[in-house]
């Protein structure tokens, strides 16, 4: 039988894997019961060894066979988001205000179910690592794991990660070499006026149209200070400012966020957002402070990284169900962080558009179990193809 065969075998305890993990999600850094979870599968697997708490929450398993010095890296994130569900189906949330609305627990439990094939095979000649990583929705994990000593303690001389997608049929993939994923950071601007009453605004100053104006002048950043062959989005998202109908408050806050495909044009970003936020502030006179934080690098695939894994993916479906080079993503991914560390390739596989099939971070959104089969084989034969089964 082949990897793919006798993985297909395991997809109902794959399915109630996910299942389980789906109804019980746990926020970034607070993935007690899922990492427990899975460290004790790993266990039950007979993996040579178990670590928890590596990051905080996440765990690391390593299965070795034969001589070889080589080494291989597999990731899954675990995290699921403060999202209440919506979906009425028997697996559905039993944490309020939890949900896996991002299909992390697929993830999850698609490199078990590698894992558990792998662990009864062992056809290659190595080390896998197989991190399941926190905190991922922007709270970390990856920085935390990689302070951890997690590429000092378990050396990969590749790595690889995946994600579903939704809308990108079921048996599909989706592979691109460089930029795939932009980095994100989010951003916080505290403004300071004079506090008035509604009645009497020139005896302040009023840090609402402060606000208004630097938010109306931060879009020219885009269209006026990045290169036209560069692509970049600056979205405020957040206005805070007081809380009375007669009063002028004394500050105001604006959030957002920012995506760029390189580190030069998000430091080009930060720089003239600050130097707007501080002087619209300043000639209007209020003071503005500004608080710029990259919450996930650029996504960056090896090249040739990138050609092994869909050589792997049309080995499974065959090169017609795989798209070489699909557009770049406005999402970001903080496997960024493993990818600066060590070479590697991040892909997407299809989700498909059942009902639970709608875009990420929805209400509505359920992992399809159809395609755990296949992200568990893709898994394995990264492994087997990576160190020498062939």
């Amino acid at each position: 039988m082949t990897a793919a065969e006798r993985i297909a075998a395991l997809h109902p305890e794959m399915t109630e894997w996910r299942r389980d993990l789906h109804a019980h999600p746990e926020l970034g850094f607070e993935e007690t019961r899922t990492a427990d979870f899975v460290a004790r599968q790993l266990e039950a697997f007979g993996f040579d060894e178990v670590h928890r708490g590596v990051g905080r929450t996440g765990v690391v398993g390593v299965l070795r066979s034969g001589a070889s010095p080589r080494t291989v890296g597999l990731r899954a994130d675990m995290d699921a988001l403060p999202i209440e569900e919506a979906n009425t189906f028997e697996h559905r949330s039993r944490n309020a205000r939890r949900m896996h609305a991002c299909g992390h627990d697929g993830h999850t439990a698609m490199l078990l179910g590698a894992a558990r094939y792998l662990a009864e095979t062992r056809q290659f000649d190595g080390a896998a690592h197989f991190v399941f990583q926190p905190a991922e929705e922007g709270r970390g994990g990856a920085k935390a794991m990689i302070a951890d000593g997690l590429f000092r303690r378990f050396p990969c001389d590749s790595i690889f990660g995946m994600h579903n997608r939704p809308h990108l049929a079921v048996g599909g993939f989706a592979v691109r070499a460089g930029p795939m994923m932009a980095g994100g950071a989010f951003f916080d601007i505290d403004i300071v006026g004079v506090g008035a009453h509604g009645a009497r605004p020139e005896a302040g100053v009023d840090p609402v149209m402060v606000a208004v104006q630097i938010a109306s002048t931060l879009q020219t950043i885009v269209s006026r200070n990045v290169p036209p062959v560069e692509t970049a989005v600056l979205s405020i998202t957040q206005i805070h400012a007081g809380d009375a109908y007669n009063v002028i408050p004394q500050t105001a806050r604006l959030s957002g966020t920012v995506r760029a495909f390189s580190g030069a044009v998000m430091q080009l970003i930060e720089n003239n957002l600050r130097r707007i936020a501080e002087s619209v502030a300043q000639g209007m006179g209020a003071k503005a402070s500004v608080d710029f934080r990259l919450e996930f690098a650029p996504l960056v695939n090896d090249a040739a990284q990138a050609e092994f894994a869909a050589a792997v993916c049309t080995e499974l479906v065959g090169a017609g169900n795989v798209e070489r080079n699909p557009a770049p993503i406005m999402g970001s991914e903080d496997f960024s962080f493993m990818l600066e560390q060590v070479p590697g390739c991040f892909i997407n596989i299809g989700n498909g558009d059942t009902p639970g099939g709608c875009e990420l971070h929805n209400p509505h959104y359920d992992f399809n179990d159809a395609a755990l089969p296949l992200g568990a084989a893709f898994f394995a034969r990264v492994v087997e193809r990576k160190l020498g089964a062939g």
